[in-house]
């Protein structure tokens, strides 16, 4: 499904490189005349930021490249190209000198093109002393750069000329002739897929999805990819789009945790366009990006935007993570973009909770993931979570209860109820209750006085309890940084101590407060007969929620009053 899908989007892209061909960067391109003598050298990079980026141009396909001497046709590095190197094995540097020139010999025997002529001549008697005075030598000899050649006054590459295409679009032609288990129709075999490249942790020359290197994967002595025969055509197609969806330049990409993720549509629709933003961290010179997405998003439906016959379109979105030189299928979610859109609708009305009005409306994915991980770093979110995270968003089923621990385990560590962690404990819960038959109340979005759960209670107490120890003594700690782990998981054990606590912080206040204090704990206690002993991992969720509404609702207040004065 998934292979057969990328194929489909491969049709649906025109402008992908067609069969025998890859997009490469290629930073130098070695100019020649008629005659195959040097010209120039031409540097296609351009500036970003403080990088040099390499122009890409429309290459022959390359060879999967392994420890062995693999050529590739018409362009490759400095080693293989021009047989010079700085670092590596000279001898291996010829042999792989040799093996270049031995391409396009074989090449030259099928097509007469002044191009490769050129190419040919110049390789096997180069001049050398051109070359070494092009102000551009030092840097190829030391970085050992990818290079290919163009005749001077000509647009396209040496690879790009007619001849050269006619002969790449139907090599392969004698290959062994399979059903293939993508398209069902006879093609040629192909036994090496070739590599994904941009999935975040895998290696830099790319992974594998459809791969069999060792006999424990192999059946009935069958080798490599004969265990699942693809043809030709469709291994280029899924390979092509996948990599063109992973790339730097790629819209359609996000990053999920550890799980590059890409998606995208049957056929096109906006929704292809916005899926990005409505869970990335919006760019810093556009930071309402992310906001005015979700905004529109909610108003789709009474807009028109997500049309009937735009709603039954299919969507896909596909995570994946490095497993060694191969790359794992962290989530695959396929659904209709009205779907799509009503699931992701209703993710973000579960996160939706009273907050500062200085932060933002709505949190991205990275930012939700990121409040769970310890030091607050990227790198210390639990490599699933991410992957189980987005796949209930999408699926429209309850947030995995691994969320809920790592948020309040994170909270009983810092000792700190963040806008985003009272947000996916919110979600968290809510989300389970309507898929259990518990006839608890779903927590609100605000301070909810009809709320008489002994967690979110108990929380709401000791949210009290420190304002009035803040404002009678300003202590340097106050009693949720010595008490708040004891007091969300065994209430019992410390709010005794609290409770007597409190009357001397009571007497230091002016009457005013005093009362105001003594009729808040009243309330709240009124629906508490006893401090639990325990508190299952909902409740400690619930105690969460209610400290961090009862702390809402004091700032609320404040900045009323101020106001009003």
């Amino acid at each position: 499904m998934i292979l057969q899908a990328l194929c489909d989007y491969y049709e649906r892209k025109p402008d992908l490189p067609r069969l025998g061909f890859e997009t490469k960067a290629i930073p130098f391109v070695i100019e020649l005349n008629s005659a195959g003598q040097l010209v120039q050298i031409e540097d296609t990079r351009h500036i970003e930021g403080k990088k040099k980026i390499a122009r890409n141009f429309l290459m022959p396909q390359g060879v999967k490249k392994t420890s062995g001497v693999a050529a590739n046709l018409l362009w490759d590095n400095a080693e293989y190209v021009l047989g010079v190197t700085s670092a590596g094995k000279p001898d291996r540097v010829q042999e792989q000198h040799a093996a270049f020139l031995a391409k396009l010999d074989a090449l030259a025997d099928k097509i007469d093109d002044t191009g490769l002529k050129a190419v040919r001549t110049f390789l096997k008697s180069p001049d050398r002393m051109r070359l070494e005075a092009d102000p551009l030598w030092p840097e190829i000899l030391e970085t050992n750069p990818v290079l290919t050649f163009r005749l001077n006054g000509e647009l396209e590459l040496v690879c790009q000329r007619p001849a050269v295409r006619a002969v790449l679009e139907d090599a392969d032609t004698d290959a062994e002739e399979i059903t293939c288990l993508i398209s069902g129709e006879q093609d040629g075999f192909e036994r090496l897929h070739t590599s994904i490249k941009g999935v975040w942790g895998a290696q830099t020359s790319g992974a594998n999805i459809v791969s069999f290197n060792k006999d424990a994967f192999n059946s009935f002595g069958k080798e490599q990819g004969s265990n699942a025969p693809v043809g030709k055509r469709a291994a280029f197609a899924y390979t092509t789009s996948l990599n063109y969806l992973l790339s730097k330049e790629s819209t359609q990409r996000i990053q999920v945790g550890d799980a590059s993720t890409v998606f995208w549509s049957e056929k096109h629709t906006d929704f292809e366009d916005t899926f990005a933003d409505l869970f990335d961290e919006p760019p810093k010179d556009d930071p309402a990006k992310q906001t005015r997405a979700i905004e529109a998003l909610f108003k789709a439906p009474q807009t028109g935007a997500l049309s009937n016959k735009g709603d039954k379109t299919c969507f896909y979105v596909l995570g994946l993570a490095p497993n060694a030189a191969r790359i794992s299928v962290r989530f695959w979610q396929v659904g209709t973009v009205a779907e799509m859109s009503a699931r992701i609708r209703q993710h973000f009305e579960d996160l939706e909770i009273i907050h500062a009005s200085f932060e933002k409306p709505h949190l991205s994915l990275f930012r939700l993931l990121v409040s769970t991980a310890s030091q607050g770093k990227s790198e210390n979110i639990p490599p699933n979570l991410a992957g189980e995270f987005m796949r209930a968003i999408l699926a429209g089923l309850p947030y995995p209860q691994t969320l809920l621990q790592a948020v309040v385990r994170r909270i009983r560590a810092e000792r700190e109820v963040t806008y985003p962690r009272a947000a996916l404990i919110k979600a968290c819960i809510n989300r389970q209750a309507r898929y259990s038959p518990s006839q608890e109340k779903e927590i609100a979005v605000s301070l909810d006085d009809s709320n008489t759960n002994p967690g979110y209670r108990i929380g709401r107490l000791f949210a009290a309890l420190e304002k009035a120890q803040e404002e009678a003594v300003n202590p340097s700690a106050t009693i949720r940084d010595r008490f708040y782990g004891a007091a969300s998981s065994s209430p019992v054990t410390v709010f005794a101590n609290l409770m007597k606590l409190k009357n001397h912080h009571l007497a230091k206040l002016e009457e005013g407060r005093k009362r105001y204090f003594e009729k808040l704990i009243g309330q709240i206690m009124s629906d508490i007969n006893d401090f639990p002993a325990h508190l299952s991992l909902a409740d400690q969720g619930r105690f969460a929620i209610g400290y961090y509404h009862q702390r809402q609702a004091f700032f609320t207040k404040s900045e009323s009053t101020t106001k009003g004065e």
